[in-house]
């Protein structure tokens, strides 16, 4: 599938990054829509409506998961315990006139199903990707880890989000060493609430995006 509609496949170095914040963010500033394709963990809250309160959006900005599964497990496990074989023909995204802000689950290579990972799922959808990582300590390694797999499966990277209190020593050495733009950073914001993010409008420096 190629797509021909604008957007970006948010993904994370790892679970708790904080995509949906930088999703949120990017809904606010790209003026798109939203959809995540696997969903875990239904008995807690879920990511959609984290995004959608950050966001102030309406309804029909958000579009319905292919997959809602129960467990906050990785997708191939908490589809086990439900009973369900996640299918990726299944996997169809929305078209909406906006820009569309897609959110995977966990890392690049969280396993979907017995042969297929996170990383599949965004060659198949093919949107650029944007790669949400913590701003601290250890954030280089893991960073680099990820950007290294996804270049190596002939995935385009749009840049690097970091999240967490702004460090320039690991801006520097994940744009140097990875060959990536970081296009957006986004510090503790305390409380976290739509007006604190609303408030909050960082330089978002992606090709073709003018402020």
């Amino acid at each position: 599938m190629k797509n021909r509609k604008p957007g970006y496949f948010v993904t994370g170095t790892d679970t708790g990054v904080g995509k949906s914040v930088a999703a949120a963010k990017l809904l606010q500033q790209l003026d798109g829509d939203y959809w995540k394709p696997i969903q875990s963990g239904l008995e807690e809250e879920i990511d959609t409506r984290v995004v959608q309160h950050l966001s102030g959006l309406p309804d029909s900005r958000f579009h319905p998961s292919t997959y809602n599964l129960t467990q906050p497990l990785s997708p191939h496990e908490s589809a086990r315990r439900d009973g369900v074989v996640i299918d990726m023909t299944a996997f169809v995204p929305p078209t909406p006139p906006r820009p569309l802000i897609i959110e995977g689950a966990g890392g690049v290579m969280v396993p979907l199903n017995d042969s297929a990972m996170m990383v599949d799922l965004m060659v198949q959808l093919d949107y650029p990707v944007l790669l949400v990582a913590r701003s601290t300590l250890g954030t280089i390694n893991h960073t680099l880890l990820s950007l290294a797999l996804l270049k190596n499966r002939g995935v385009t990277v749009a840049g690097v989000i970091l999240n967490g209190p702004l460090n320039a020593a690991n801006r520097e050495a994940i744009e140097q060493f990875g060959q990536v733009s970081v296009v957006m950073e986004i510090p503790h914001l305390t409380p976290l609430t739509p007006g604190s993010l609303g408030d909050f409008n960082p330089p978002l420096s992606l090709p073709g995006h003018t402020p």
